[in-house]
């Protein structure tokens, strides 16, 4: 959609806006957050409103993160003029460089977290850095959940959907009260529409007197057995071991255990590509700060719908079939094999047939590269590990988001009605004066 000469100034207008925003409102008491989500924007780009064509696409994903953070906070934010002139600046910002509303969303930016504050629980007490001590002393287990990610990429949410998806760039996976974690795919081939996780970013936030903010990176043939400051714990509190680093295969195999959070991480290599899988409790999972206006994340959304490969044609595939048929969305790599060497070779570490098997077959027919039945064959083996149900253990039927929640990334916003834009315009050369 093209944008008037009004609409230029107006998004231009945004950034000495969005400054005096900054510097000139108090620090804010009450829920709404909308001037974090400013300073963080503002940060991520260091207030530039004209990026060099090279950096466009990192623009767009801070201006699609910059949004996610408008949305969680829009509930509590309704009556604040920030928040309404940060959604038009956003909003002209999208439109004035082409950016689309769903896509890749910027890197997390490794922050330190404000003291937490006064906690009605004992911050003295050992429980308090022991989840199923700590919060179900006098209940029941706690419901474990998994998620895992792997291959071409295939995705197992949270509620057990699996789906391929394309992702290319960065994309959120978990993002809640206690831990982001966030993945970068990239192609396998050039020109390839296959791709797998090339670059995890796992931020585990500041957690009353357990552990500090601590983040861990792995990138391709770079897997490391400790956080990106050289500890492999928590740090200097009094619970800072219920967080730890375990590397169980040198290069190859990391596992994080959160104990305060009930919850397990394992991070491998398999050939050039990472593969994540995470156990973690429901009440862990749920722990966001606004639900219904929790943007895109894949571990419980699942790939918004137009990020999703369709194998099912792979569920009929005859034994004696060379290649994948022609309405395949994933047309076969340059050096793959052919198809019955791929099913001999995923028969061999996966004997039953359910979507694993599948989504090794689909990987050695569009990358050639044999790594990938390993990938599968481990992602199996850290559901056996991590799933608390082991009757869901293997999945039989691709789970395809239904068209009535595939916007994973939240509905189509509104049209705004034309007195709050003309309003909105209205106020902005004030206070532009007010600079």
């Amino acid at each position: 959609m093209g944008m008037g000469r009004g609409a230029g100034r107006s998004a231009l207008g945004f950034w000495p806006t969005l400054a005096f925003l900054l510097c000139s409102l108090p620090a804010a008491t009450s829920p709404c957050k909308i001037l974090k989500c400013n300073s963080e924007f503002w940060s991520a780009t260091a207030g530039s409103h004209a990026p060099a064509s090279d950096d466009a696409p990192e623009f767009c994903a801070a201006l699609r993160t910059y949004a996610l953070c408008t949305r969680r906070t829009a509930r509590t934010c309704r009556g604040d003029l920030a928040y309404h002139s940060a959604v038009h600046g956003i909003e002209d910002l999208m439109s004035q460089h082409n950016c689309s509303k769903d896509g890749p969303t910027s890197q997390p930016h490794v922050r330190t977290l404000p003291p937490p504050g006064d906690s009605q629980e004992r911050s003295d007490s050992p429980e308090i850095c022991h989840y199923e001590k700590s919060f179900h002393k006098h209940a029941a287990a706690p419901n474990y959940t998994h998620c895992g990610l792997f291959g071409d990429p295939h995705l197992r949410t949270f509620t057990d959907r699996f789906q391929t998806c394309k992702v290319q760039g960065a994309w959120p996976l978990i993002d809640n009260n206690y831990l982001n974690v966030q993945v970068t795919n990239t192609p396998v081939l050039p020109g390839s529409a296959a791709t797998a996780t090339s670059k995890l970013t796992i931020i585990f936030k500041n957690f009353q007197e357990c552990v500090d903010q601590k983040v861990y990176q792995a990138e391709m043939d770079e897997l490391p057995a400790a956080f990106a400051d050289g500890s492999k714990n928590g740090g200097d509190k009094h619970g800072a071991n219920s967080l730890k680093i375990t590397e169980k295969v040198s290069g190859q195999h990391v596992e994080i255990q959160a104990k305060y959070i009930g919850t397990t991480i394992v991070v491998r290599q398999v050939g050039r590509y990472l593969t994540f899988a995470v156990r973690m409790p429901e009440e862990v999972v749920n722990a966001v700060e606004d639900r219904d206006s929790q943007g895109l994340y894949l571990c419980l959304r699942g790939c918004p719908l137009n990020q999703q490969i369709d194998f099912q044609a792979f569920h009929a595939e005859s034994p004696g079939a060379r290649r994948p048929p022609a309405a395949s969305p994933a047309p076969a790599a340059p050096d793959t094999f052919p198809y019955e060497t791929a099913v001999a070779k995923c028969k061999e570490k996966l004997p039953v047939e359910d979507l694993y098997y599948q989504a090794c077959v689909f990987d050695l027919l569009t990358t050639g590269d044999v790594n990938f039945t390993l990938a599968a064959y481990y992602a199996l083996e850290d559901v056996k590990m991590l799933h608390s149900n082991k009757d869901k253990l293997h999945l039989y039927e691709r789970t395809r988001e239904p068209p009535g929640r595939a916007a994973s990334a939240g509905p189509p916003s509104a049209p705004r009605p034309l007195f709050s834009s003309l309003l909105l315009l209205t106020l902005l050369p004030a206070l532009l004066e007010a600079v």
